[in-house]
């Protein structure tokens, strides 16, 4: 005689990859609103970390592993163009490109989207760093899984 297994929690969602973007769905609660029913204009820098780590997750970049190999970042520019207003109940799209590595930084790509509506575009920058916060290369194994999500030289 066998018995029903114990059921297993489902896995938060990490997004997923459509070419070399990357797309993390995310719903609008209550919780993210101003007391006009709009997103409140910080939260999207909220949605752009989720989207920035998860697209590093599904490429097997652990934060933690980073973290015990002294390595971290810190986001040292942020440009954001909101277009339209997000409001309560939306589902949105956090795409996601990792453009390039130069040295230190990492340039990055996001938009937020509601079906074929651009909400947000934006341009970040991280920089790697230690966990004492001084600069410090991407570790080999880093860009090594990075490598196939760049933009392609030339490719603008």
């Amino acid at each position: 005689m066998t018995t029903p297994s114990e059921p297993t929690a489902p896995e938060p969602t990490a997004g997923v990859f459509c070419g070399r973007e990357h797309q993390l769905p995310v719903r609008i609660y209550y919780e993210d609103t101003d007391f006009t029913g709009i997103v409140y204009h910080a939260n999207y820098l909220r949605y752009l970390e989720r989207g920035r780590s998860d697209f590093f997750r599904a490429v097997g970049i652990s934060h933690s592993e980073l973290a015990q190999q002294d390595t971290g970042f810190a986001i040292i520019r942020m440009e954001l163009d909101f277009k339209r207003a997000a409001r309560i109940d939306d589902a949105l799209v956090v795409r996601t490109l990792y453009e390039r590595v130069e040295g230190v930084r990492l340039y990055v790509h996001q938009k937020i989207t509601r079906g074929d509506e651009v909400l947000l575009d934006a341009h970040a920058v991280a920089v790697c760093i230690s966990l004492s916060g001084r600069p410090r290369r991407p570790t080999p194994e880093m860009l090594a899984k990075l490598a196939p999500w760049l933009r392609p030289e030339g490719e603008t």
